[in-house]
Parts: C-alpha cells; sequence; structure tokens
C-alpha cells in the first residue's frame, strides 16, 4: 500500500485545464434544441424546444454577458485573451442562434404547416385576410404606438429589455421642415404577439399573424408625409442581475423593488436586428447601445421567439402535443390515512413528477387543519404562480398556528412574486424573515411542529426542487416526508438560525453549505481516493444540475486518478475535462435531455462496499457551496437507497437514446452515435429512455 501511495504521490501531471463554463453553458443549450429536431416528439412540443433555447439564451446573455462585453469597452481590460475568449463565446452563441432559426424556418414551420398550422406573412394574406388584419391594427394596435423621431430635442427613447421595437429610416421632411430621418417604435408590451385570425378566413387550418408583421405592413401609415425607405424590428438584452448592498440597506424588500424598477435599464449586452437589416441603422444602434459589434444579431425571423410559445399554447391538436401523463400518488403513501401516523412507521419519498407533487400540498393541507399542529416553518425560493400553498399558510395563521416563512427575495428573476408572497403573508400575521444576509436560502425545507400528549413532535419536508406545483410536473426531483427526530432537530435548528442568525449547532444528520457540504463533499472523495489507492474498490455517482466547482473538479480527478470510478449525470455546465492526464476513461460525464428536465441531485459513495447517499438542493458550484444556505441529507434506510439509486442513477446511465457524453474532444456526443467503448455503464437494450421508462412504470 504505501509503494501504491507514493507512486501515485509522486505522479507528475501537467495543471489542470479546466473547460470553459459559457461554452459548456452554450453546449448544454445545443443539446436541447436537438429536441427541436427530434421526429419523434410532436411538433407543437418541438416548438416549445425552440422558445426555451430562446429563453435560456436571454438568460444567458442577462447575467453572464456583462464582463465580456465591459472588456471589450474597457480599454484597460481589452487585452488579447479577454478579446480571445469574448470571441469564443460569441461565435459559439451566434451559430446556436443560427442554427435555432434554421431549424424554426427550414423544419418546423414547413413541418407544422403540413398540419394545418400557419404562421401567415404580410405578402402571403390573401385580401380578406388582410382587411381584418388592418381594422386589427386600427382598433387595437395603432392607439397604442406613439412614434418617435430623434431630433435634439427627442433623443433616443429609452429601451426596456427584451421589448419589441423598430428604428425607422424615413425620406423627405417633417412637418416643420426639417430632415431628421430617424424615428422609434416602440411596441407596447401589453399587446399579444401572435393573433389566431378567425376561422372563416382560415380554410378549416390555423391561422396565425404575429404582432411585428402587422406593425411592419402597417409602417408607412404611421408617418403620413414621409417616406419609409428601411426598418428594423430590434430588441436590446440588458444585464439583469439585480446587485443590492445588503450591508448597506435598512430593508432589503425595499430596496428590491426599487432595484426592479431599473431591472429593464441596465446596461445593454446584446442586440437582436432583422436579417435584412440596413448596415447604417445596425451601426447606429451599436452606438446607441455602445455595442462591439460581435454583440449584434441578425436573426432570419422574429426577433424574439420566447414569445411563439403563445403558438404551442393556442394552437389545438392532440397529435401535436405530448400524450399528457398523470402523475401517480407516492406508492409509500397509505391512502385515507393521516400522514402523521405513517411517517412515525417509515419515511415517505415522492420522486417527481412520476408520483405526485400534491401529495406535499396534501400534507401541509392536513397540518394546517390538525388542531395539535403548532407551527408551521417553509422555505420559499421559487414558488410559480400556483396560489394554494400561500393560501394554506394563510389559512394556518388564521387558525392560530405559528407560521414563518424564509422568504428568498433575491431568487433571480422571482424577485417580485416573492416580494408579493412576503407582504401577503405578512398581511395575515405571518413572520417573514428574508434569511442570512449575504446568502441566498436555497435550501428546500418545511417543518411541521405537533404536540402529541405531552411531547411535541416534527414531521418535516426535504426536497431537491422548489415549491412550484406548475414545474413539479416538468421537473424530476425527490423529494421526503420524515419524522426523522435528527433530521427534523436538524431542520428546527437551521430555521432558528435563519431567523435569529445565532451560531448554528452541530448537525447531527443534515449538512448544510455554507458550513461543512463542501468539506464533507471533499472529504468523501479523498476517502474514495484513499481506498483506491489501497488497492480497494471505491465508485462514486454524482447526479446534478451543474459541475463548476474548481476544488470539486479538481478532487474528482485526483480520485480519478487514484482509481476512483466515477459517473457523473449532469444536465447543464460541466467544466471537469475527461481528457485530463492520468485518467483513462475512469471519469465519465453524462447529460440525459428528454421530455423532463432533470433537476434531482443525488451523491453516492461507494467505497469498500460501504454505502452513503445523500440527496440535495445544491449543485457543486461554487455559489451553492461558499453563499447560499444548501442542505443534504442522508438516505439511510436501505430500500429508500436502492430506489434512488436505480431510478435517478443506474437508468440514467443505461440510457441510449436521450443521453448525450462529453469526449475527450470535449463536446457531447448522443450516446447511440458512440462505439460502446466510449459509453461504458450504457445499457444493452435498444433504444432504452429513463424517463420514458419511468413514465410508463408510474402511469399504468
Amino acid at each position: 500500500m504505501k509503494s501504491k501511495l507514493e507512486n501515485h504521490m509522486r505522479s507528475n501531471f501537467p495543471p489542470l485545464k479546466l473547460l470553459n463554463r459559457d461554452i459548456s453553458i452554450l453546449a448544454f443549450n445545443e443539446r436541447v434544441l436537438s429536441l427541436a429536431q427530434n421526429a419523434e416528439y410532436p411538433l407543437l412540443e418541438r416548438l416549445r424546444y425552440i422558445c426555451i433555447v430562446s429563453s435560456n439564451l436571454d438568460e444567458f446573455f442577462e447575467v453572464r454577458a456583462a464582463p465580456h462585453v465591459d472588456a471589450m469597452r474597457d480599454d484597460e481590460h481589452h487585452t488579447d485573451v479577454n478579446v480571445k475568449s469574448y470571441e469564443m463565446i460569441s461565435a459559439a452563441a451566434h451559430a446556436l442562434v443560427d442554427k435555432q432559426y434554421q431549424i424554426f424556418n427550414s423544419e418546423l414551420m414547413p413541418a407544422l404547416a403540413e398540419q394545418g398550422v400557419h404562421l401567415v406573412s404580410h405578402g402571403d394574406r390573401t385580401a380578406e385576410q388582410r382587411h381584418w388584419v388592418s381594422r386589427y391594427f386600427e382598433t387595437d394596435v395603432r392607439p397604442l404606438l406613439v412614434p418617435v423621431a430623434l431630433d435634439p430635442s427627442h433623443p433616443f427613447p429609452l429601451v426596456a429589455n427584451k421589448s419589441l421595437n423598430f428604428i425607422v429610416l424615413l425620406g423627405g421632411d417633417d412637418a416643420f421642415g426639417r430632415s431628421n430621418n430617424i424615428a422609434i417604435v416602440k411596441v407596447p408590451r401589453v399587446l399579444p404577439r401572435l393573433i389566431k385570425l378567425p376561422k372563416n378566413l382560415s380554410d378549416n387550418q390555423q391561422k396565425f399573424v404575429s404582432l411585428s408583421s402587422i406593425i411592419r405592413a402597417h409602417l408607412s401609415s404611421l408617418f403620413t408625409g414621409r417616406e419609409v425607405i428601411n426598418f428594423s424590428q430590434f430588441r436590446v438584452t440588458r444585464h439583469s442581475d439585480l446587485a443590492v448592498d445588503e450591508d448597506d440597506v435598512k430593508n432589503l424588500r425595499t430596496a428590491l423593488r426599487k432595484g426592479l424598477v431599473h431591472r429593464n435599464f441596465g446596461e445593454a449586452v446584446r442586440l437582436e436586428v432583422s436579417h435584412g437589416c440596413d448596415e447604417k441603422l445596425a451601426k447606429l444602434l451599436l452606438q446607441q447601445f455602445d455595442l462591439p459589434k460581435q454583440s449584434l444579431y441578425r436573426v432570419n425571423g422574429l426577433v424574439n421567439l420566447v414569445r411563439l410559445m403563445q403558438l404551442a399554447d393556442l394552437a389545438e391538436g392532440s397529435q401535436l402535443k405530448f400524450r399528457p401523463f398523470e402523475p401517480a400518488t407516492s406508492l409509500q403513501i397509505v391512502p385515507n390515512q393521516s400522514f402523521f401516523t405513517q411517517l412515525k412507521q417509515r419515511d415517505i419519498l415522492i420522486h417527481q413528477p412520476y408520483e405526485s407533487f400534491e401529495s406535499v400540498i396534501d400534507f401541509l393541507r392536513e397540518a394546517v387543519y390538525d388542531p395539535d399542529v403548532l407551527s408551521i416553518q417553509q422555505t420559499i425560493y421559487r414558488t410559480g404562480s400556483d396560489p394554494r400553498m400561500l393560501q394554506l399558510l394563510q389559512e394556518a395563521v388564521r387558525r392560530g398556528k405559528e407560521v414563518m416563512a424564509v422568504v428568498e427575495l433575491k431568487a433571480r428573476f422571482d424577485e417580485e412574486a416573492n416580494i408579493n408572497w412576503a407582504e401577503s403573508l405578512e398581511s395575515v400575521g405571518a413572520q417573514v424573515v428574508y434569511g442570512v444576509v449575504g446568502l441566498k436560502t436555497h435550501a428546500k425545507m418545511l417543518l411541521v411542529m405537533r404536540r402529541e400528549g405531552s411531547a411535541l413532535k416534527y414531521y418535516g419536508h426535504v426536497s431537491t426542487g422548489n415549491y412550484n406545483p406548475r414545474t413539479a410536473r416538468l421537473y424530476t426531483d425527490v423529494s421526503m416526508l420524515t419524522a426523522d427526530s435528527d433530521i427534523t432537530r436538524d431542520m428546527e435548528h437551521l430555521f432558528r438560525h435563519i431567523a435569529s442568525q445565532i451560531k448554528l449547532p452541530r448537525m447531527r444528520k443534515l449538512l448544510v453549505a455554507p458550513f461543512n457540504l463542501h468539506r464533507q463533499m471533499l472529504t468523501k472523495i479523498k476517502s474514495a481516493e484513499t481506498a483506491a489507492i489501497a488497492g480497494k474498490p471505491a465508485r462514486i455517482i454524482l447526479k446534478m444540475n451543474a459541475l463548476t466547482d474548481e476544488t470539486l473538479v479538481t478532487a474528482l480527478v485526483k480520485a480519478g486518478r487514484a482509481g476512483v470510478e466515477v459517473d457523473l449525470i449532469l444536465r447543464g455546465a460541466c467544466i471537469l475535462p475527461v481528457d485530463a492526464p492520468g485518467l483513462e476513461g475512469r471519469i465519465r460525464v453524462r447529460s440525459i435531455i428528454g421530455r423532463l428536465l432533470e433537476h434531482s441531485r443525488v451523491f453516492y459513495f461507494n467505497i469498500d462496499a460501504v454505502e452513503n447517499m445523500w440527496l440535495a438542493s445544491a449543485d457543486w458550484m461554487n455559489r451553492n457551496m461558499m453563499r447560499r444556505i444548501e442542505i443534504a441529507w442522508p438516505i439511510i434506510d436501505t430500500k429508500n437507497r436502492a430506489r434512488i439509486l436505480q431510478e435517478c442513477c443506474q437508468m440514467s446511465l443505461d440510457d441510449n437514446k436521450n443521453a448525450w457524453i462529453l469526449t475527450e474532444e470535449g463536446t457531447y456526443q448522443l450516446a447511440s452515435q458512440l462505439p460502446n467503448a466510449k459509453t461504458k455503464g450504457v445499457g444493452q437494450v435498444k433504444d432504452f429512455s429513463a424517463q420514458q421508462q419511468l413514465i410508463n412504470q408510474y402511469t399504468r
């Protein structure tokens, strides 16, 4: 053993060259975009993936582009390295956008037309359709449009983030004899972006017109006496990551609400224009928004494909959409029996969305209406538009129970919804806290305290996903209802820590970021490495959304070099290079991209036949480990552990239909298109989809 350890320690490897995180995020969106070309998927669902990629790209630019754009603007940071980095990211983003529009124009819309669903351009409209559109423009659109001709007293208007606008080049003189020739038309967001034509104008088909095409067809009518020489749609994406100095504000909620007002007018980071936009107009816009040329995206169609989600929602036809499946009630739940009675006997696992999130709402409802329940405490991160959980917490207050909600006001792009939640709860007398200064509360916890005789008993719910009934039907997550005294005791202390900021006592079972989660994961990796050096079997399986923490990545690579077998099931970003010297194929990375969004976090270690497993709210990202309150909880029951290992991990490793493999070249390839030697762990069943297998398994 000593000799093997010494040999391992003496191994000289070059510095680890990590993969680029931004390129990895864009590569993830390439994999999502591939679903838009999947001929086995219904056409409107394929369109949804086009829209999802657009939404993801919006967020990518809103959150991650500003430092790159700033480096291009600032002479001090305009170095060869920064320029090369930005150009690499920009090239990848441009290629992705070009492919997105190519699929939309050349594949999806012609296929939808064959099914009787049309997006009718102005040039293809009949005289009757044009007449109807003209009337719609006059009654519903024109009254809301106020063109602004630019001159010294009419400067370029403030353009909101991701809003639709037109820039127009005019000929002739204005009413005062001046030759100002540039005008801006801002399109109000209250107008629908797609309008369905009446049936009598649709030839028994489904025909839609876009708002942009309606305005485009009637632009000249907005400039009486002037000639419209040229025009283009345009859309500006702005940096939208709210920055609030929590140490310097007295009321975080008030500060964030003020910040939300300004979010729509942050620093410009991307400019989208129509494909045929005049070069002078494009240059003028780039100058106006102080953007480098790489930030200009000429798109062959609507400048905001996200809005085409309306087409997927409005169009009809069961053959055009996924066959719906109804989640089953958890197999571990006994119907018509109190949750409190059941949890005294065993933990209850819920594997969403195959098993229904409604069980969590039912648990909360029972707690609200149970006269012996004294208090309810819950974290709120992303809740969605379903009001039932909010209404239940409000009802609990009205029934005299103590209710404390830890509302994370800084949940990106959900700030306003969460502020509204906080105010609604406070209005009925619930105690609302906003977490710890400098940390986001990302842990998913619900704790119920109940009087049972002369004792107080705690019941808890912990989850890898959010308390959002809508996404619970689309995201794969695992949650657990428990009466485990150690876990619920740890939860109670963590809630108290968040509310009062007293020192967190030693946890019995929970791992908590930023305190010990990162350290404990490093310890487990090190234990696996030591075992492998000693010639003992060691395996790690990690399933999560992203792996970007450099310290953890380095530890995994070191363990792989020592002989640990590592399987990483990562939906999104991954900076670990599987071709690092000394790995010899012992670390494998795969991404499952399918009908559902993989969201569960499972950390499994098998070291010398001793198994440990945690479920967690955290990905292995530096922000999760160091700047958020996160939890991981152990799965002690051997049957539950085996079930999670099978359903969340092994089936994903067996997937050869929706799995993408990170290759030694740093790119992702479909598992079905690679030799078996490069997809170690892939099952032998042809076209095996883990998601479809679980849907079939739970909805029979």
